[in-house]
């Protein structure tokens, strides 16, 4: 079964691990891996009376999973709900640079990225090499997550450090769907790719303009 690190990046740990955890008793390092398993079952109720109780709404494992992310790669909308009520914060990258919204794209987990989106999260998700949550959603055929995400501001024409977009990423990954879309909406917009003249050599081209994730032209630092 595919996982998200066939994006290159690692998937948010299955394991219950504590965070770094020097001078930790056992009670407290099993309460941990309870508190992380709420995340992932999406227990909500629980959650939230932890947190109004005082669970740092932020906490980590050793991978650097936050609650917010293992509640969206498990796909619990009302968990990730919870935790953004309560501080929250939805740009947490895990120690690979992965966002919650990149692995509730890879998942195809839309209402997961309606509520992320809904408290503030950076719709572009991009991790280090730039490769955005638009870039992942493609590549794995996710239509209707590319169409979300393009309606909520993501660009389609940025492009990761090895200079690919969303579909490049898509025809590289053989994500017919997705490729399509994003071809019919080059052709819309008049960026068409060059393509080669009866004569053998390219056509001109309509301009592309392309930017990094983050909207700063040149390459994303690793």
């Amino acid at each position: 079964m595919k996982d998200i690190a066939s994006t290159n990046a690692s998937a948010p740990s299955e394991q219950g691990a504590a965070p770094p955890s020097s001078g930790l008793d056992q009670a407290a390092i099993d309460f941990a891996h309870e508190v992380f398993d709420c995340a992932r079952r999406g227990d909500a109720t629980m959650l939230d009376r932890l947190l109004t109780k005082g669970l740092p709404a932020n906490l980590r494992n050793d991978k650097g999973d936050s609650l917010v992310m293992l509640a969206s790669y498990h796909g619990h909308a009302a968990a990730v709900s919870v935790l953004l009520q309560h501080q929250a914060d939805p740009n947490m990258r895990n120690d690979n640079g992965q966002t919650p919204i990149a692995g509730a794209a890879f998942k195809g987990y839309r209402e997961v990225i309606e509520t992320l989106l809904e408290h503030g999260a950076d719709v572009e998700g991009a991790s280090p090499d730039g490769r955005t949550a638009l870039m992942i959603a493609a590549m794995f055929n996710r239509v209707e997550i590319v169409d979300l995400l393009i309606a909520r501001g993501a660009n389609p024409d940025a492009t990761d450090a090895a200079g690919n977009s969303a579909r490049d990423a898509a025809k590289r990954m053989g994500a017919v769907d997705t490729e399509a879309k994003l071809a019919a909406r080059q052709h819309a917009d008049g960026a068409i790719p060059s393509t080669p003249s009866a004569s053998g050599t390219e056509a001109p081209t309509a301009t592309k303009t392309t930017r990094s994730a983050d909207g700063v032209t040149g390459d994303p630092s690793a």
